[in-house]
């Protein structure tokens, strides 16, 4: 019985351990959370922080810089009411990190209520002691699809 217990409590350890997150992946995980309320919100001053000059914007309509998205963006013509996350993956390296969330999105699109299975990919960079997103990019997808870890 003793030895049971302890191969039990041996495996839940390192299955623990195995699946902690980094302080940077704990820190990113909340960043890209907190970048869909700030969509849902309309809220271009925080979002406009999060964005590089340089970030590039990948939607199934296109794809454009970071004037054009904040745009969409304060105006509603893209309203991101909500961002079901299912499920999401996250690897740093470096000072590079990379984020796939699998969501269903409830979107507000010219006058219509949408909502679409996407897996999202989001890439940041840490500059200085903030993390800035450069890419953000939307894959249509099943909602059978599952991510990789």
């Amino acid at each position: 019985m003793k030895k049971t217990l302890f191969a039990l409590l041996i495996t839940l350890i390192s299955t623990t351990w195995l699946y902690a997150q980094s302080p940077d992946e704990q820190e990113i995980k909340k960043l890209s959370m907190d970048k869909w309320q700030w969509m849902a919100d309309k809220d271009v001053d925080k979002l406009e922080n999060l964005f590089d000059d340089k970030a590039k914007f990948v939607h199934m309509s296109g794809s454009w810089k970071k004037e054009k998205e904040l745009e969409i963006i304060e105006t509603g013509s893209i309203w991101y009411k909500n961002a079901e996350v299912h499920d999401t993956a996250i690897e740093v390296s470096g000072n590079t990190a990379v984020v796939w969330n699998r969501i269903t999105l409830t979107a507000h699109v010219r006058g219509n209520d949408v909502e679409n299975e996407f897996t999202v990919t989001e890439v940041y960079q840490k500059q200085g002691h903030d993390w800035k997103m450069l890419v953000f990019t939307f894959s249509s997808v099943r909602d059978t699809h599952e991510i990789e870890h």
